[in-house]
């Protein structure tokens, strides 16, 4: 027996997220999320990791609100987000000091406190907290709420483009940039280093200098309406001067990380995509004083995913989708030589020690949820990394395979293969087609949410290739799928099942296929375009492109892949789902969150009144408060029964078995 036979089991497991790194290399904390007492909701809390491997995990925080983002301060204690100060209070910042105790408040906003970073160097910290817009202090933004509050007011304003993000509406607060010294005892008093920004620091990342002087964020600018480009910005933290570090037509700058010198950031610059190219991810060095800036290791095909400096500043050890996988390598700022530092698996949150001997980091893999671990940071060939003592170590029901299949072109095809320990020759297992989302994405890590080992315990197999518009695999591989996302990308999903289904311990007669958000939008293409799966299930899927293109909340990302609707329809009506309706004759389950604003709701509704018109078999599994993921464990649960008993179904011929809370 695993986690994975009990789905009670498998909620409580505790799962491990942000890693940090303690200025002086002896502590890593990381944020640990375990189901609360009524088991309904998941709460962080702070953990302490021996970077030596040695000693067990412990616990630092037992709030019932639970704690995240935690960062050190230079002596060594550690400041976090937490609504810990009671039922109504927003999230503040609190303290916890370096010997332990108690934490304490230390900086509050009425709006609450999103997000915090830290100066190496100095007692100085920079908090992202939502404003009212006009609201010149405190004191006012206070007046504001109390009266939207007493009146009953939820109207928002808006003055561009976009207006939500994934599962939430934006404003009416605009996210502003606070600056303050951590005071020794009671609360700090900010600086708004950000008065009037608008809706330009709405899901940005910034990053603070050593010294405390210059905080660096991205900074988005309306450019072009409805296209809103993220430059790069300066903050001067004592008088809030602003200056534009970066800025160009046609690309956007994110994520910046400053040198240990202060001299350098180092972000990502991501081209454009257009309607004939995809996005161009790139790592760009820029020097803070000049603006002077480089790319870095430009000559490389890769799709990167963070960025961590050296501890002498000499190298970048940044993380790339590749081959099904997301090593970290080590690129050279002065020469751009490359190094791959790990043979296997996924890795983030990068933390260097401080005299360069390891990089700290969170690895998963397919078949391995994310653990601490450390790796030699001056290798001169990959190796495998070290684990550390933390919570959370699972069992799989199973066993894992990697494949490579030719596609109808000769493109050499990735896959994982996950399979139950019974699968064989006289006991071939059924066979579950999973496709992932994004679609520019991969198949190569851990996932809570889609989790197919779930589906392993109930003794299917299941198939997870990465198709055209994969990445990992060079920019060819996304180009093959570039603007008909039912082309290629179908045809090499199934010629990886064709291959698949050719072996003695899979059972071709019985199949299915799944997928969410792209891989919803692929299944709902599959069941078009065939009849060979027995059952599909479409979870927060795109139906009908030109109603999704300007209902979406980044409908400007879409428009220039497809362009506009109105202008150019031809992607539009050659390569949305809905068109064939008509053709699908497969059992389909439909799984929609009404809280969806990547993949709005009227996709699903529409959808499910397409099938229910045309006479396909289907049922409809609503959630009024769930988004593109479906989070809570409750709803998750159901989510798993419903799908099981779907599968059970179609796939064994099973009774229909309604799941008890549906």
């Amino acid at each position: 027996m695993t986690v994975f036979d009990d789905l009670t089991d498998y909620y409580a497991t505790p799962r491990i997220a942000g890693l940090r790194l303690s200025p002086d290399g002896t502590r890593l904390v990381a944020t640990v999320a375990t189901l609360n007492d009524d088991a309904n909701a998941y709460v962080n809390a702070l953990w302490e990791i021996d970077p030596d491997g040695a000693r067990a995990a412990r616990r630092l925080t037992f709030s019932e609100k639970g704690e995240s983002g935690p960062e050190f301060l230079p002596d060594g204690s550690i400041v976090f987000v937490s609504k810990r100060g009671g039922d109504d209070d927003p999230a503040a910042l609190w303290l916890l000091d370096a010997g332990g105790g108690e934490a304490r408040k230390v900086l509050s906003r009425p709006g609450g406190v999103a997000g915090v970073v830290t100066a190496a160097d100095a007692r100085t910290v920079v908090v992202s907290a939502e404003t009212l817009p006009g609201a010149a202090d405190l004191a006012a933004d206070e007046e504001r709420r109390k009266k939207r509050k007493d009146l009953k007011v939820s109207a928002v304003l808006h003055d561009a483009s976009p207006v939500r993000e994934w599962d939430h509406d934006l404003g009416p607060g605009e996210m502003r940039l606070l600056a303050a010294p951590i005071a020794a005892d009671g609360e700090s008093e900010p600086v708004d280093l950000t008065p009037a920004p608008g809706r330009a620091l709405d899901d940005q990342h910034y990053a603070l200098t050593p010294d405390g002087r210059t905080v660096v964020t991205g900074w988005a600018v309306a450019a072009e309406p409805g296209f809103p480009r993220a430059q790069l910005a300066a903050i001067d933290t004592a008088t809030g001067e602003r200056r534009v570090l970066a800025a160009e037509d046609r690309a956007v700058f994110a994520e910046p990380v400053v040198s240990h010198d202060g001299r350098f950031v180092a972000c990502f610059r991501v081209a454009d995509s257009t309607y004939d190219e995809p996005p161009l991810p790139q790592i760009c060095v820029i020097e803070l004083a000049t603006g002077a800036a480089r790319l870095v290791g430009a000559e490389v095909d890769l799709w990167p995913a963070s960025i961590a400096w050296s501890h002498d500043d000499s190298a970048l050890f940044v993380t790339t989708d590749d081959q099904g996988h997301h090593p970290i390598l080590r690129i050279d700022v002065g020469t751009d030589a490359v190094t791959r530092l790990t043979s296997s698996g996924h890795f983030s949150e990068l933390c260097v020690s401080p005299d360069g001997a390891w990089i700290y980091a969170l690895r998963d893999a397919i078949d391995s949820p994310p653990r601490p671990v450390r790796v030699p940071a001056r290798a001169d060939a990959p190796s495998e990394a070290e684990e550390l003592l933390a919570p959370g170590a699972v069992e799989i029901p199973g066993r894992l395979e990697e494949l490579t299949v030719a596609a109808e072109d000769g493109v050499a095809l990735h896959a994982w293969l996950a399979l139950p320990p019974g699968a064989s020759a006289s006991s071939p297992a059924p066979l579950l087609l999973w496709v992932h989302g994004g679609p520019l994405n991969s198949w190569n890590a851990w996932a809570w949410r889609w989790n197919p080992w779930l589906m392993v315990a109930k003794g299917y197999a299941v198939l997870l290739p990465d198709p055209a518009l994969s990445t990992g695999y060079g920019r060819s591989m996304i180009e093959r799928g570039w603007g008909q996302w039912g082309g290629t990308p179908y045809t090499d999903l199934m010629s990886v099942t064709d291959e698949v289904v050719k072996r003695d311990d899979i059972d071709e007669t019985r199949t299915a296929a799944m997928g969410g958000s792209y891989g919803g939008y692929m299944a709902n293409w599959i069941a078009g375009h065939t009849d060979r799966f027995r059952a599909i299930v479409t979870h927060a899927s795109l139906w009908a492109l030109d109603q999704f293109q300007g209902t979406t909340d980044n409908p400007a990302y879409w428009a220039r892949e497809w362009g506009l609707p109105h202008d150019q329809p031809e992607r539009y009506e050659q390569w949305s789902p809905h068109r064939f309706v008509a053709e699908i004759r497969t059992p389909m389950l439909v799984i929609h969150g009404d809280r969806d604003y990547r993949v709005p709701i009227g996709e699903g509704l529409r959808l499910w009144w397409d099938l229910q018109r045309s006479g396909v078999e289907s049922k409809y599994l609503y959630y009024p408060d769930e988004g593109h993921w479906v989070l809570g464990p409750g709803n998750a649960r159901v989510w798993y029964e419903t799908v099981w008993a779907w599968l059970a179904t179609h796939v064994h011929g099973a009774p229909w078995s309604r799941p008890e809370l549906v």
